[in-house]
């Protein structure tokens, strides 16, 4: 399989990256970045402007696409800024992906995605998936997992603070609030893209402990 994977970076896109290049059904791994990777037979890695994204070169035409783009608030300073990370960038990959001819593709959402949420974190996540649901791909899954443990190259002191509390109280809570490995959540995106499964497919959280 080949598989094109975006936001190889971050917490989540990392344990992805890696999993992928040590499947041996994965045959080559396409991660646009902003920053270099490093090298492995398996993989390439083309520097990319997320703002613009190329069109016609041929690392879009892929078995599978795996989406973990995502930033915070905080991060991005503002609500158009967040809106840019966790909606416009994955949609767009998402149409150069299908005009491709790739037709299958795999979301890390969250838990509470709905476009009517009067939250606005959730509903930027409902509305790409809404988005999405309308390119028409073969094979769509959403991943929701809930608050995602591991180590980040970014300090978030709040979600920090939270991941502590539910490390604490653990298996007191509902599931759906328990915390979710990245290592974890990175094995459910990998697996949905390799079986590409038809139709359109939400894994809640309770999926992913």
């Amino acid at each position: 399989m080949k598989l094109v994977l975006v936001g190889a970076t971050g917490l989540v896109g990392r344990e992805v990256l890696k999993q992928a290049l040590d499947d041996p059904r994965i045959s080559q791994v396409v991660a646009p970045t902003r920053c270099a990777l490093a090298a492995h037979p398996k993989l390439h890695a083309p520097l990319t402007d997320f703002d613009k994204l190329p069109e016609t070169v041929d690392w879009w035409r892929a078995d599978a696409v795996i989406c973990t783009l995502g930033t915070t608030m905080r991060r991005a300073g503002s609500k158009d800024s967040f809106r840019l990370v966790d909606y416009e960038y994955p949609l767009g990959v998402a149409r150069l992906a299908k005009m491709n001819g790739t037709s299958a593709y795999v979301l890390n959402s969250a838990t509470g995605a709905n476009p009517n949420s009067s939250f606005f974190y959730n509903r930027v996540k409902g509305e790409l998936e809404t988005s999405l649901t309308g390119l028409g791909f073969e094979s769509l899954t959403y991943v929701r997992p809930g608050v995602i443990s591991g180590r980040r190259d970014e300090l978030r002191l709040g979600e920090r603070a939270l991941v502590e509390v539910l490390g604490l109280v653990g298996r007191l809570l509902p599931v759906r609030w328990q915390l979710t490995p990245a290592s974890r959540i990175a094995q459910v995106l990998l697996e949905s893209a390799l079986e590409h499964r038809p139709g359109v497919h939400i894994i809640t959280s309770e999926c992913c402990i």
